[in-house]
């Protein structure tokens, strides 16, 4: 029979099923924290801003009012779209930093 005693490979699994369940809580915590990171996407100059959390959860967007033009709906489509893609980038960035040391098995599943 194997020895599944104090030293034998009960142990040793034991071990790992710690290790396993600390990277687990470790990466929940830091899922919470990503829900909560306030990420800020830009485009004209600040003139469109879109405001998200680091999982692309947008929250809110503010337009100037200057760059809104009944007669070129269009302009301000691209600068909402670029705004948005600004924040996605820089959502991506703190994402992938903050999950790397989990191995891309975050919540996303490592489609970022």
């Amino acid at each position: 029979m194997a020895n599944f005693g104090k030293g034998g490979m009960g142990g040793g699994m034991q071990n790992l099923m710690k290790q396993a369940q600390k990277m687990q809580e470790e990466m929940q915590e830091m899922e919470k924290l990503l829900d909560e990171w306030e990420i800020v996407g830009t485009a004209g100059g600040e003139a469109v801003v879109v405001y998200m959390n680091a999982k692309k959860i947008i929250d809110g967007i503010e337009i100037d009012k200057e760059v809104i033009d009944p007669e070129d709906e269009e302009m301000l489509e691209d600068l909402v779209m670029a705004a948005i893609q600004d924040g996605y980038k820089k959502a991506d960035e703190v994402y992938k930093e903050k999950m790397s040391k989990f191995g891309g098995m975050g919540g996303m599943g490592g489609l970022l």
